[in-house]
């Protein structure tokens, strides 16, 4: 064993600690095999996971946590080859680096020398010659996840003891393959094994199991008729890459174009005659998901998207806005999010409430799929906005999306950018509040109208900017929102109040102005940003006004602070998912060189961040900002590659570039660039 932990059973398994796996006493290697993929985590999952360690450790420090299983093969000499839990196995390693631990168990790549090489240098990247950026990026996102950590030391809820917790009390189940084992034979074995339930299928058995057969014949072919009716709407929305309305084949419920959401209630729900099968009678055989649904997928070819959330943690937000809609007393400010409490929420809902949260369910799959964006399949490439905001409708036999607003393209672009700006801003499927939001003013406005929803949306991301953002109570030592300060905020009496308060910080009080080391500056801030520059020139700049010597556009660049860098860049702009860090535009590596002119305080503030592409900025951080315009601002003024997506950078970038002929050569960018460029931008942001 990893020095110690407690054997289980007769098994080759045991139970060690985080501590033990990496630094046990016997000194061991893990090593990945060739024939693993290369580390594929990102932020979801690392901040999942820290973010679950977290909360176990608030919940009770004392008490053990499980985070999943390793599976390896003793090849001797203390070398342990890693057949199963190598994701989970980097990522641990990466999570002790990061909180500054020691890590002597050694953890290496067969055959992979940029991965060794990147793990080796974890200490200083800058170091290392070929970078494996998967590893560099998981290293980035879990700095992040733990500098986003909610410590409150007069609670006893300090970084020091959540270490310790982490080190001490996080467990991981080792098993080690017997030596005579045909390693092929296992293989077979593991992959054809069968899975245990997911919770969210052990929520259906629930939920099914309401609807009692009853002791009429009357009532028997009720509840199997409703028993059906309820497998098919959770087997429909739980396909959550296409648009519910293609799995229904009446126009009962969608109408005849399948375009609208006409039924009232449960009852009004309909399958096909022969979508109503003796053996639906089955708890059972429900919840082996059966063919009817997979049938249509091969009758029809739907159209696909990357959904922007999972199954069980939208089956969350649904369960929250069947409460809220049915309960008096609910109160939705310690309702949970996030999946891992998915059981224990599902066990509040009253069993009379199941056939409206199974309408609800239906009902918000419908608004998910045609009101909020998705991402298309297509990869992020320049000048391709790949988000999607399209209505399904069928014309004639077949059916096909068309953009939300067809009559409208200012505003369906505004809808697509502001509704992707919460996307990007908001990744973690537990910190989906937005689309809460979102779906409950859909719910409760039953006549949809495009203008509304769109003042909607774009009040709700200044009441986040406003109310949340600029309110230290509401945001921790990290300037990061506390749990619950959204619904605080925004929820009033079961509906979303987007009035903002007149009385908050300013901006500077809560993320500096260049004379103090900023606390940390949200990513929200930086999109939301981004957004008031595209509607900006959306507003201002239009028709005419366009023109590259018209008085609007000169003076629309003069307010910016920096001369015309040409239009391309907002026409082209776009929320890329690329957008997964900051960049120091005069880096921090270069602060010792100026002779004191710059520091670490005026370097870290607003006026001197921008957005970027996790890739760019590990292969640019150091360079000098003009050096930066070079590499990522082109002859005709474009964004060159797609990772330097932001609108706030490239005005940056285009400010250096104009004092490049005016000013001596390292002062193209200065603390006085860095001032009036945080005011400038500052004053927009907060407009409204």
């Amino acid at each position: 064993m990893e020095g110690g932990g407690r054997q289980m059973s007769k098994l080759p398994l045991s139970e060690v600690t985080i501590e033990m796996l990496c630094n046990g006493a016997d000194h061991i290697r893990y090593e990945i095999p060739i024939y693993q993929r290369n580390y594929a985590w990102e932020k979801d999952e690392i901040t999942a996971l820290v973010q679950d360690v977290y909360d176990a450790f608030c919940k009770n420090p004392q008490s053990k946590y499980y985070i999943g299983t390793l599976v390896s093969f003793h090849k001797g000499d203390g070398v342990f080859e890693v057949i199963d839990g190598q994701q989970r196995l980097t990522t641990i390693n990466i999570v002790m680096h990061v909180l500054g631990q020691t890590v002597k168990n050694k953890l290496t790549y067969r055959a992979r020398k940029k991965s060794n090489k990147t793990l080796e240098g974890m200490d200083d990247f800058e170091k290392v010659e070929e970078k494996d950026f998967a590893i560099i990026n998981g290293y980035k996102f879990a700095m992040v996840a733990i500098d986003e950590l909610h410590f409150e030391t007069d609670k006893g809820i300090t970084k020091e003891k959540f270490i310790r917790f982490f080190k001490e009390k996080v467990c991981i189940i080792h098993y080690k393959v017997p030596k005579d084992i045909d390693l092929n034979h296992y293989f077979e074995i593991m992959n054809s094994r069968g899975e245990q339930l997911e919770k969210h299928e052990i929520v259906k058995a629930r939920l099914i199991s309401t609807f009692q057969t009853g002791t009429t014949d009357e009532e028997k072919t009720k509840a199997r008729v409703n028993r059906q009716k309820f497998n098919y709407i959770w087997e429909a929305c739980s396909m959550m890459n296409t648009y519910v309305q293609q799995k229904w084949k009446n126009e009962s419920i969608f109408g005849k174009d399948h375009s609208n959401f006409i039924i009232n209630n449960f009852e009004e729900i309909t399958l096909e005659d022969k979508e109503i099968k003796d053996n639906a009678a089955s708890i059972e055989k429900l919840l082996k998901a059966e063919e009817v649904i997979a049938a249509k997928e091969k009758a029809e070819s739907a159209d696909t998207f990357q959904p922007i959330i999972d199954f069980p943690n939208f089956l969350l937000i649904v369960l929250k806005i069947t409460r809220i809609l049915e309960e008096k007393d609910f109160n939705p400010i310690a309702f949970n999010l996030d999946d891992k409490e998915l059981i224990r929420e599902f066990d509040a809902l009253d069993d009379s409430l199941v056939e409206k949260f199974a309408y609800n369910l239906l009902k918000a799959k419908y608004f998910l799929d045609n009101y909020i964006v998705h991402h298309s399949n297509e990869d992020d490439v320049e000048g391709n906005n790949p988000w999607l905001l399209k209505r399904w409708k069928k014309e004639g036999k077949t059916g096909s999306s068309k953009n939300l607003v067809e009559e409208d393209k200012p505003l369906q672009d505004r809808l697509v950018h502001l509704l992707s700006m919460f996307e990007v801003s908001f990744t973690a499927r537990q910190r989906k509040n937005y689309l809460f939001y979102c779906l409950l003013y859909l719910f409760k406005n039953a006549k949809f109208n495009a203008k509304d929803y769109c003042k909607f949306v774009e009040q709700l991301a200044r009441k986040y900017m406003k109310d949340i953002y600029l309110v230290r109570d509401a945001l921790n030592e990290r300037n990061t929102p506390k749990p619950g300060s959204f619904d605080e905020a925004i929820l009033v009496d079961g509906n979303v109040n987007c009035r903002c308060n007149e009385k908050n910080n300013s901006f500077e009080d809560i993320y500096g102005d260049g004379t103090n080391i900023t606390k940390g500056i949200p990513l929200f801030v930086f999109n939301y940003m981004d957004y008031k520059l595209w509607d900006k020139y959306a507003t201002e700049l239009r028709g005419e006004k366009t023109k590259e010597n018209s008085v609007e556009r000169r003076q629309f660049f003069v307010n910016l602070g920096c001369t015309d860098l040409g239009l391309d860049i907002f026409d082209d702009f776009y929320f890329s998912r690329t957008r997964r860090s900051l960049e120091h535009y005069f880096p921090r590596a270069n602060v010792v060189q100026t002779d004191g002119k710059l520091d670490d305080a005026k370097i870290n503030c607003f006026g001197n961040f921008a957005m970027i592409g996790s890739e760019a900025n590990s292969a640019g951080s150091n360079w000098s900002p003009i050096v930066k315009v070079g590499h990522y601002l082109d002859k005709s003024r474009k964004i060159a590659p797609i990772s330097v997506a932001s609108l706030k950078f490239m005005i940056m970038m285009r400010k250096c570039k104009d004092n490049e002929n005016l000013r001596d050569s390292g002062e193209e960018w200065n603390f006085d660039d860095i001032k009036e460029h945080q005011e400038k931008m500052v004053a927009l942001l907060l407009s409204d």
